[in-house]
C-alpha cells in the first residue's frame, strides 16, 4: 500500500514540478519584455495628448503667464491686446502698467485684460508695427541683407518703390510711415527701434516732395529740439535733391509757411556752400603751389 502510494505521488511531484517550471518560464519572459521597454521619463499632464516621437513639456515662454494688457488707440479707439511682459520693454509703457488696476473692460476673443492704456493720437498701422517690433525683433518689410551685393535691402522691394512706404496721418496727412515709426519709437523710449526705422528710410527711393516735405514736418513736430538723427537725414535729402526740389510748388507753399524746419535749412545749405568754397580753395591752392 505504501509503495503503491508512493507510486501514485511520484507523478503527482513530477506534474506539479512541471506546472511551476512552466509557470516560471511564462513569468520570466513577460518580465523580460517589460524591461525591454525603457519606461517613459517625461509627466504627461491632465487632459493633454502625446504624439509619436515627441514629449509632453510645460511652455515655459513668458507670455503664457503675463495678463494681458488692453490699448485703445486713435480718434476711432481701435482696441489692440498685448503682453505686459513684452509692453514692458519700454519704459513708457512699464510707466503706465505699474500702478494700474485692473481693467473692468473685457475684450472679446481673448481672456480679461489686466490693465488699460489710451492713446489717442496714435496712428493704430503704426502702433501696429511697434508691437511687431516688440514680438518679433523687426516690422514688415523687414530688413534682410544680400550677401552676393554685400548690400542691406527690404524684403519684397520692387523698382516702383515699396510697399508701405506711406501713411496716412489723422493731422499730418501722408507721411513716411518710417518716419512716424521713429518718432513713436522716440516716444516709446525704445533706441533700437529708432535706428531701425531711420536705417529703412533710407533705403526708400521714389518719394514726391510733398510727402518728403510733410514728413520733414511731422518730424519736426513730433521730436524735441535736441533731436539731430532724423531732422539731418531730411535737411541732407533736400540739399541733394535741391534742383528738384526748387521747380516744386510745394516747396515754395512750404517756404511761405515758413517753421523751424526752414531755418535749419537755410543753415544746412549754408554750411553746404561754405563746404564747397573751402574744398574749392584748398585744390586752388594746392595747383599754385605745384607752379
Amino acid at each position: 500500500y505504501r509503495a503503491a502510494k508512493a507510486s501514485i505521488a511520484r507523478p503527482r511531484r513530477v506534474r506539479e514540478s512541471s506546472c511551476a517550471s512552466s509557470s516560471r518560464q511564462s513569468v520570466i519572459p513577460e518580465r523580460r519584455r517589460r524591461l525591454d521597454t525603457p519606461p517613459d521619463s517625461t509627466i504627461t499632464q491632465p487632459g493633454t495628448t502625446k504624439n509619436k516621437g515627441q514629449s509632453n513639456t510645460i511652455d515655459s515662454s513668458p507670455t503664457k503667464s503675463s495678463p494681458l494688457v488692453m490699448l485703445r488707440v486713435g480718434p476711432e479707439k481701435r482696441l489692440f491686446a498685448a503682453h505686459e511682459s513684452i509692453l514692458c520693454a519700454s519704459p513708457y509703457f512699464a510707466d503706465y502698467c505699474g500702478p494700474q488696476s485692473p481693467s473692468p473692460l473685457p475684450i472679446p476673443h481673448f481672456q480679461h485684460p489686466g490693465k488699460r492704456i489710451e492713446l489717442p493720437d496714435e496712428s493704430p498701422e503704426i502702433l501696429s508695427c511697434v508691437l511687431e517690433f516688440l514680438y518679433k525683433g523687426d516690422y514688415y518689410p523687414r530688413l534682410q541683407h544680400n550677401a552676393r551685393r554685400r548690400t542691406w535691402e527690404l524684403e519684397d522691394a520692387r523698382a516702383d518703390g515699396n510697399p508701405g512706404t506711406t501713411v496716412y496721418h489723422h493731422r499730418a496727412g501722408l507721411i513716411l510711415r518710417d518716419t512716424a515709426i521713429y518718432c513713436a519709437a522716440q516716444k516709446y523710449n525704445l533706441p533700437t527701434l529708432q535706428r531701425l526705422a531711420l536705417r529703412k528710410q533710407g533705403l526708400q527711393t521714389g518719394i514726391d516732395c510733398s510727402t518728403i516735405l510733410s514728413s520733414a514736418r511731422y518730424a519736426y513736430a513730433n521730436t524735441p529740439e535736441t533731436e539731430s538723427k532724423l531732422r539731418a537725414h531730411y535737411l541732407a535729402l533736400i540739399i541733394r535733391s535741391r534742383g528738384t526740389f526748387k521747380r516744386s510748388g510745394t516747396m515754395q507753399v512750404e517756404m511761405e509757411r515758413g517753421g523751424r524746419l526752414f531755418f535749419d535749412l537755410f543753415v544746412a545749405m549754408c554750411n553746404h556752400m561754405d563746404e564747397d568754397v573751402a574744398s574749392q580753395l584748398s585744390v586752388c591752392s594746392g595747383s599754385l603751389q605745384r607752379y
